[in-house]
């Protein structure tokens, strides 16, 4: 992060500046956000309704999803680099 420094009639202007970089998720970050959240869900339901079969199903989509992210990011990452 960068900064700007502006001189005005009465004293100095400072404005924050960041590189906006447009960033596109592929299928595989997204779907696998959309699980995460779908997860957290489940498992915040189990913990209301005292149901530990959904909270544990709820906990491990969470992490399936995760995963699916981490593999997105990965696959992003390789696409990067070359």
């Amino acid at each position: 992060m960068g900064y700007i420094i502006q001189r005005l009639g009465y004293g100095y202007l400072v404005m924050a500046t960041n590189i906006y970089q447009e960033t596109l998720m592929n299928k595989d970050q997204v779907e696998g956000l959309v699980e995460e959240v779908k997860g957290k869900v489940k498992e915040a339901a189990g913990v209301i309704l005292d149901d530990k079969g959904m909270e544990i199903e709820g906990n491990v989509q969470k992490n399936v999803g995760k995963v699916q992210s981490g593999f997105g990011d990965l696959k992003e990452d390789i696409k990067d680099s070359l």
